[in-house]
């Protein structure tokens, strides 16, 4: 007599609570190194932006909103190269910092758009590395929109995670309003970084060391971005990123 066995159960898909709560404290820590060495270097970065001239902001927004047009590929184009363990992009963005800050205001305006090449390097790798073709229209889009996750030199801000919304086509229209939304939030940190470059003779050490805090803020962001990406994609966007905020919320004083 035939006897038919019992379907198994569906396997549950892993609870996703304990990455959340990593990539939580990740994110915590990613402001550390930024913020301790501007306090090492004296004063602060934050607001220093608005204290520039407004030519010299405009300035910086035209020059970053082009650089975000034309470095994406160029940003590519080394990703045939090894870089151990990052060594190679820190290399590149410390060098590029060190001869921005070396010259004054001149060499760190020329500077602005190598540095964001750089970034952009660093973040194409990290959504390989969890699994995304950076080349996809999409995740470029949310690779441009990791400069729009708030500030290293405010520690006060939180990751964007309304990226599920739509996916974005990144063509004509959709590409210039998308630049048109990170350029002043990222050029706002990059200006405070150029203040602190042209400061005489600290120039090329804290450019150099602020590209690399920089670049350590960015990497760290996307590499949460994406990985927030991929748990959404299994789990659902909604409960994820509800997870996420909860986690990365400031813990609420209370009076006894």
């Amino acid at each position: 007599m035939d006897q038919t066995l019992p379907a198994l159960p569906a396997a549950l898909p892993p609870d996703p609570s304990p990455e959340i709560a990593a990539l939580a404290a990740r994110w915590k820590r990613a402001n550390g190194p930024v913020m301790a060495l501007v306090n090492r270097l004296g004063g602060t970065l934050e607001g220093q932006f608005t204290l520039l001239p407004h030519a010299l902001r405009t300035r910086i927004e035209d020059i970053t909103a082009r650089a975000l047009e034309t470095s994406y590929g160029l940003s590519g184009a080394g990703a045939r190269l090894p870089d151990p363990k990052g060594r190679t992009t820190l290399a590149a963005a410390m060098a590029t910092g060190a001869v921005g800050g070396a010259g004054g205001l001149a060499t760190a305006l020329a500077e602005l758009p190598l540095t964001i090449t750089v970034l952009l390097h660093a973040i194409r790798r990290e959504a390989v590395a969890a699994g995304y073709d950076p080349d996809d229209p999409w995740i470029k889009a949310e690779a441009l929109r990791t400069f729009g996750s708030g500030s290293p030199a405010a520690a006060d801000d939180g990751i964007d995670t309304s990226f599920l919304s739509a996916r974005l086509t990144l063509t004509g229209p959709a590409l210039q309003k998308l630049i048109a939304t990170v350029a002043p939030k990222l050029a706002a940190a990059l200006g405070q970084k150029l203040a602190a470059q042209t400061v005489p003779v600290l120039g090329a050490v804290s450019g150099a060391a602020l590209n690399a805090a920089f670049l350590n803020y960015y990497r760290e962001t996307a590499a949460i971005r994406f990985a927030l990406l991929r748990l959404a994609e299994q789990h659902g966007a909604e409960p994820v990123l509800s997870a996420f905020a909860a986690a990365t919320a400031p813990a609420c004083i209370t009076r006894s």
